[in-house]
């Protein structure tokens, strides 16, 4: 869900272009988690190609809105984007708050999770750093 709440969702309304240097991507998020239930920390790669032509578009965005969910607010600018959303789904909810800082070939970022359902409470912090690696295959 940490990184569902971090990639890809279309930006409305955009005004400046991120300061992102456009190329092949490498993204590594490590996800931590207390609460009632203890489970050990993920690490996730994932790869991505941004084109300067997605970096012009107003459709350009790291936030992908899931079934279910309700963005709250977003401020993005050159330097990064801010979010807060909330998603509810079988009695329970989760408040997302997401940070990013765009500097040119490296960004980094953390998304906050607070889910609260009837398991008990569960806190997701999930740190995000990526880096461009080269041009685009």
């Amino acid at each position: 869900m940490a990184v569902a709440a971090f990639l890809a969702f279309p930006m409305v309304a955009q005004a400046e272009t991120p300061n992102v240097t456009p190329g092949e991507w490498e993204f590594v998020s490590v996800t931590s988690m207390s609460g009632d239930m203890q489970i050990p920390d993920q690490t996730e790669t994932e790869r991505q190609c941004i084109t300067q032509e997605e970096l012009d578009s107003a459709e350009f965005g790291f936030i992908e809105e899931e079934e279910g969910c309700e963005l709250l607010s977003q401020d993005m600018n050159a330097d990064g984007l801010s979010y807060s959303m909330v998603c509810r789904a079988d009695g329970g909810e989760a408040t997302i708050d997401g940070e990013m800082r765009f500097m040119g070939e490296q960004i980094e970022g953390n998304v906050d999770i607070f889910t609260q359902s009837p398991m008990g409470e569960l806190t997701m912090n999930t740190v995000i750093e990526g880096e461009r690696i080269g041009n685009c295959e």
